[in-house]
């Protein structure tokens, strides 16, 4: 059995997206549970299996995975066909895992970073900054139109999603804004922001 640790309006929203972009929300059941927001709302659960009390967190067969790279890693390998993911051996793959990991390693402690105005050489040194990671999706977009080429993956969901926390970080330039927008106007992610949103009410 597959269970998906959810807090709607949060980082597993994501996650939650990518389950409706796989087509396989009837696979995996959601467990709600209660979490500290970034404004210091909300509540650590005791029924949240995360070491942290963060999430997302999936649980398959009583292994519990966390971190949302991970889990899409996971996920997307699981079930290979659904297309979010290019096939293992292949060249794009490689970017793929590249995009997966750098997020969670470079992209996400950038954008906190600058959005909390935390600013010091080490970091500079350690992970660059803003306009290096906004250079690097910039790079990739020359080179087709999502980030591991012709075919939206995982990885551009993942990285997009940087940009619905912190829209002042998006450049104005027409194909970086096109890219943030065509993430954006996926209908899963309309699917799983309807699902948070009944969540909300419900909660």
């Amino acid at each position: 059995m597959l269970t998906l640790i959810h807090a709607p309006n949060s980082r597993s929203t994501r996650v939650l997206h990518l389950i409706h972009e796989m087509g396989i929300a009837d696979r995996i059941r959601l467990q709600p549970v209660g979490i500290i927001y970034r404004d210091g709302s909300g509540a650590p659960d005791p029924a949240n299996p995360h070491p942290e009390g963060k999430v997302p967190a999936l649980i398959h067969d009583g292994t519990v995975i966390t971190e949302s790279g991970a889990i899409m890693l996971y996920l997307t390998a699981l079930f290979p066909d659904s297309g979010l993911a290019p096939a293992p051996g292949t060249p794009a793959r490689g970017a793929f895992l590249t995009w997966l990991f750098w997020y969670q390693g470079v992209m996400e402690p950038v954008m906190m970073a600058a959005a909390m105005g935390i600013h010091h050489p080490g970091l500079d040194r350690n992970f660059r900054g803003i306009d290096a990671a906004n250079d690097r999706i910039r790079q990739a977009l020359t080179r087709g139109a999502w980030l591991c080429g012709d075919t939206y993956t995982a990885a551009d969901l993942i990285c997009s999603s940087a940009y619905t926390f912190f829209p002042q970080f998006v450049p104005d330039e027409p194909a970086f804004r096109d890219w943030v927008a065509r993430c954006a106007s996926r209908p899963a992610l309309a699917q799983a922001k309807a699902q948070d949103a009944e969540m909300s009410v419900l909660a």
